[in-house]
């Protein structure tokens, strides 16, 4: 199915990402739909005129916005579905959903897998909800919401098999700030977004371990080859370069940014932090936690040569003392 437009959009999700995305929509579009799934918040939000929780400098006028807690009622009034929920939540949020989403134009703002199941948004939307994989796009690429928030440039790239849905989204989000681009590899957009999360708390871990910069680059260098080692196992392209900005550019954004969750989660982690600790004192959802479950279960599919995905998964789940793994994981470095 083609769209030539995106007709009524909805933002589904409360987070800083949520808030970011919904600023960006409302350059083009006059109303716009916002699922919350929280009533006080949405209260609060209507009061104050930004986000209660997130990006609070961040002012709306919400006139032009139609809150609800109500996610049937959100997606029935919406054509296009922007998700920007964290990944290990979207199975519960969409548990309510009773309406057919079939016909909508679904975009994945969502750097995660599904947890349990180990698979792809894109891959959940189209098994749990029938959607065709013509009507499904996903926004990769450095976006860090505190950045669109205060008006910095921003590249995405919008991914979809059927490239004119993915430059109908692409327009929808193209303004002074927000420069977009199209693809066709849906798949590699969605994992890179999870692996770069993955490669983040890495660098957090060594940045709190006090390993340097000359470290830190070669992890990043590791880091791109482990990345496009997996991405060319799962689906072979000759038109992917990974060095572009949905691919690349994300991984450096998310691996040496202050504004970067899982950044800081690692380094946390390098510190001394127990796991659930640091979960704890950060208050926001770190993807690149769950992320390196999910790519641990896939990649026993794909039997990819991945030692820093693996130096991740013994740190986070196996309890494998930081100082001791990436000193493991360095001496594999070239």
């Amino acid at each position: 199915m083609q769209f030539n437009s995106c007709g009524k959009v909805a933002i589904i999700g409360g987070g800083s990402w949520a808030t970011a995305m919904a600023k960006i929509v409302l350059h083009h579009e006059e109303q716009i739909n916002w699922y919350m799934r929280r009533d006080d918040r949405i209260e609060e939000f209507i009061r104050l005129g930004h986000n209660p929780a997130y990006l609070t400098g961040l002012h709306f006028d919400v006139s032009r916005i139609n809150f609800s807690s109500d996610l049937n009622k959100v997606v029935q009034d919406s054509d296009t579905l922007i998700l920007v929920t964290p990944s290990p939540y979207l199975k519960s949020h969409l548990k309510k959903l009773k309406v057919s989403i079939r016909e909508k134009l679904i975009a994945i703002a969502i750097k995660g897998l599904v947890p349990d199941d180990n698979i792809t948004i894109s891959q959940y939307f189209q098994q749990a909800f029938n959607v065709p994989e013509d009507n499904i796009t996903t926004i990769g690429g450095p976006s860090h919401a505190e950045e669109v928030a205060m008006d910095r440039l921003c590249y995405l790239t919008v991914g979809c098999h059927n490239i004119d849905n993915a430059k109908t989204v692409a327009e929808l989000l193209t303004n002074r700030y927000v420069k977009t681009s199209v693809s066709t590899d849906i798949e590699g957009i969605e994992y890179s977004s999870v692996l770069k999360n993955v490669y983040a708390i890495a660098a957090g871990i060594c940045n709190g371990l006090k390993y340097g910069d000359n470290f830190h680059a070669v992890l990043v260098a590791n880091a791109v080859q482990e990345m496009d080692r997996f991405l060319q196992s799962v689906e072979q392209r000759d038109d992917r370069k990974v060095t572009n900005t949905a691919y690349l550019g994300d991984l450096l954004v998310t691996m040496y940014s202050n504004f970067s969750r899982n950044r800081t989660f690692g380094t946390m982690i390098g510190r001394g932090y127990s796991v659930k600790t640091a979960q704890l004192e950060m208050e926001m959802i770190a993807e690149g936690y769950y992320g390196t479950y999910c790519m641990k279960q896939i990649n026993k599919r794909f039997h990819v040569n991945m030692p820093i995905l693996d130096a991740m998964y013994n740190i986070l789940y196996e309890r494998i003392s930081p100082s001791v793994e990436i000193k493991i994981l360095s001496d594999s470095f070239r």
